[in-house]
């Protein structure tokens, strides 16, 4: 005679009532969903600005006053944005108070017309002299020296490295590019020489379709590193007062304002998760009652039959644990769907920047999930396994009639 199992048992039971499996199965799977999925994009983002920041270098961004919000929005979203102002800036920037060193860079965006790169990029010119940003990733690429040909990329402008590549009629050679950050200002931007970037505005009006406007005396923005012993904020209060027509943006005030954007974000998804898993777990905890007492002649005559206290109590934890797993499973291969497909839609509405995170984080959350979903089935189970456990067959059997 075959032997009959636990597993199959629960199995042969949870396939009796297919709308009440349902039900369980879909209320667990939001609970999943809802916690990988704002999870997923608040880790997502939180790197993306930590990895940009790091990658940026500089705690301090100095820029024409009245373009402070197309500043801020293009460190975050990425959005290319050219503005200009006069070099000066740069030495009255450096005699500040607490201002350890000081670099400028000159943006300009890159021309839409068959002559040239297609696409929306932003052409950075930076200054090997002083700069302390872009010359730190040399090292990355084994460059020692950067020439006023050379040319360094975003990873999402399609170039590899020992091409050329064409900005307003000047090939450049690709000597490297950057690893994803999640930030356009830098997946999408194009870092040159200074001189380089002067020289091929000079001779745009020859070379292209569109003229570039930009003469050496202008640049787009100081990069400013803080001396020790000053906050970033102290040093940005003291460079808006002392160099009048610009604006400081300390580079910890850009994540602040994203981080508060996702705390609100985070608490509202957090907070209808958590509603919804209390309801769970209530719903599975009145339905495994009702089943309990749906199915007390069963129990009976399972216990008559020689079956143990712990055998019965072994199987209903066992069902709750099939059905929630199930959910939470559900749960997050729906919520992995959804981030993937509305990425771009998710940081277009929130204006902020998005890395994928490694797969070992995201592994790690899809397992949390689905242990998270799994113990709720337990917990919910846990009081109407013991009422079954504590029946005792004669009357079991009586009632259950």
């Amino acid at each position: 005679m075959k032997k009959i199992g636990l597993f199959y048992l629960a199995v042969r039971n949870i396939r009796r009532k297919l709308f009440r499996t349902l039900s369980i199965v879909l209320s667990v799977a939001v609970v999943a969903g809802t916690l990988f999925s704002a999870t997923m994009v608040i880790y997502s983002v939180k790197k993306s600005i930590r990895v940009g920041t790091e990658r940026l270098g500089a705690d301090i961004l100095v820029v024409p006053e009245k373009y402070e919000a197309a500043a801020r929005t293009a460190l975050v979203t990425g959005e290319p944005s050219t503005f200009y102002m006069d070099r000066s800036v740069l030495d009255k920037v450096a005699k500040v108070e607490g201002v350890d060193k000081v670099s400028p860079q000159v943006f300009i965006q890159s021309s839409s017309f068959t002559c040239c790169y297609q696409g929306n990029a932003l052409l950075v010119g930076f200054d090997p002299a002083t700069d302390f940003s872009v010359t730190s990733w040399l090292s990355d690429f084994s460059i020692k020296k950067f020439g006023d040909n050379d040319i360094i990329v975003g990873r999402q402008i399609p170039s590899m490295t020992g091409r050329t590549i064409n900005f307003y009629g000047h090939s450049f050679n690709v000597v490297g590019t950057l690893a994803q950050t999640g930030m356009n200002f830098l997946d999408n931007a194009a870092f040159m020489t200074m001189d380089a970037a002067y020289k091929m505005a000079e001779e745009s009006g020859k070379k292209a379709m569109k003229t570039i406007t930009v003469t050496p005396d202008q640049i787009s923005t100081v990069l400013v590193k803080v001396s020790d012993g000053y906050t970033p904020q102290r040093v940005a209060v003291k460079i808006n007062y002392a160099v009048p027509g610009v604006k400081a943006i300390a580079s910890d005030e850009v994540i602040s304002t994203v981080k508060a954007q996702l705390s609100k974000l985070f608490t509202y998804l957090f907070t209808i998760g958590g509603i919804v898993w209390v309801m769970a777990l209530l719903l599975i905890a009145v339905v495994f009652s009702m089943i309990v007492n749906e199915r007390q002649r069963e129990i009976g005559l399972f216990r008559a039959m020689g079956a143990k206290k712990g055998f019965m109590f072994k199987l209903l934890v066992t069902e709750a644990s099939l059905l929630t797993t199930a959910g939470g499973i559900a749960g997050v291969t729906f919520g992995a769907i959804l981030v993937v497909s509305f990425k771009n839609l998710i940081t277009a509405e929130l204006n902020v920047p998005y890395l994928w995170p490694s797969w070992t984080f995201t592994l790690s959350l899809l397992v949390g999930c689905i242990l998270v979903s799994m113990v709720t089935g337990v917990l919910a189970a846990l009081y109407p396994a013991v009422m079954s456990a504590r029946m005792e067959p004669y009357n079991a059997i009586r009632k259950g009639e």
